[in-house]
C-alpha cells in the first residue's frame, strides 16, 4: 500500500476481460470468468485496507442476457460459488454486502445466495460492497420512475436529492473513482446517474490480472486530479 493523501470514498468498478483473457490462454472462456470473479475478493480486501468505504462491482449487466446461455449458466453458478467461499470472509472484516439490480429476475438458486450474504452482512458497518448482477444504468433509473410514480410524489417535490433517494443505491454516496479495465472506453450502461461527475481511470490491463500494483496507479491517479463539479 502507498501512503495516498486524497482517497475516494466510492470506488466503481467494470471488470472487463475475462473472456479475452481465457482467449489469449487458449482456455474456455468461463475459465476466465472464473478467475475474474476470484480476483473480485482481493481487490475488495485491499480497497478496504486503504480505507474506501464504498464499492460497486458490475458482475452481470441487464444486456449480458444476450450472451450463449451455457457461458449465462457457468457464470451464474461462478458467482454463486464465490459468493459463498467469499462473504464470510469478507464478513469477518465487516463488510456489508448489498445487490443493485433486478435480483427477482436471477434463477432462484443464485437470488438464495445473494440474499443470504446480504442477511448476514446486514448489521456490519464497514465497507459498503455492492453486488450489480442483473444491473443497467437505463433500467435503474426507468425503476426509480415507477416508484415515484406508485408513491405519488407531487412533481413540485421531486429533485435531485429525492430522485437518488429511489434508486438502488439509496443512502450511498455518488462514485468519486469509476475504473474500467480491458482496454474499453465507455460506461456500458453503468451507474449513469451516480457517476455524473466521477473521475474515470481506464487500463488495459485485463481484470484476471489486475492487482494491487493497478490499484495503487489509480488510486494515486485519482489523487492527483482536482475535482471542482462544474466550477471554475
Amino acid at each position: 500500500m502507498k501512503d495516498i493523501k486524497h482517497l475516494p470514498v466510492h470506488v466503481a468498478i467494470v471488470p472487463d476481460g475475462n473472456g479475452r483473457w481465457a482467449e489469449r490462454r487458449g482456455l474456455p472462456r468461463l475459465m476466465g470468468h472464473r478467475a475474474g470473479v476470484r480476483k473480485m475478493r482481493a481487490i475488495c480486501e485491499y480497497l478496504d485496507d486503504y480505507g474506501v468505504k464504498c464499492v460497486t462491482l458490475y458482475g452481470f449487466s441487464s444486456e449480458n442476457w444476450g450472451r450463449p446461455k451455457e457461458e449465462i449458466a457457468g457464470l451464474f453458478q461462478i458467482l454463486k460459488e464465490r459468493i459463498e467461499k467469499d462473504v464470510p470472509k469478507l464478513h469477518e472484516r465487516g463488510v456489508k454486502v448489498r445487490h443493485i439490480g433486478r435480483l427477482h429476475q436471477l434463477p432462484d438458486w443464485l437470488q438464495q445466495s445473494v440474499t443470504s450474504a446480504m442477511e448476514l452482512t446486514k448489521d456490519n458497518t464497514g465497507m459498503v460492497l455492492n453486488l450489480a448482477f442483473n444491473y443497467g444504468g437505463k433500467v435503474e433509473i426507468v425503476d426509480a420512475v415507477r416508484r415515484i410514480v406508485a408513491d405519488r410524489v407531487p412533481p413540485e417535490k421531486i429533485d435531485e436529492k429525492l430522485f437518488s433517494s429511489y434508486l438502488y443505491t439509496a443512502g450511498l454516496p455518488d462514485v468519486d473513482l469509476l475504473i474500467r479495465t480491458g482496454d474499453e472506453l465507455r460506461l456500458s450502461n453503468f451507474l449513469i446517474w451516480q457517476t455524473a461527475y466521477s473521475e474515470y481511470y481506464f487500463t488495459d490491463v485485463l481484470w484476471p490480472d489486475f492487482g494491487k500494483k493497478d490499484i495503487d496507479k489509480a488510486l494515486i491517479v485519482y489523487s492527483q486530479r482536482e475535482r471542482r463539479f462544474g466550477a471554475l
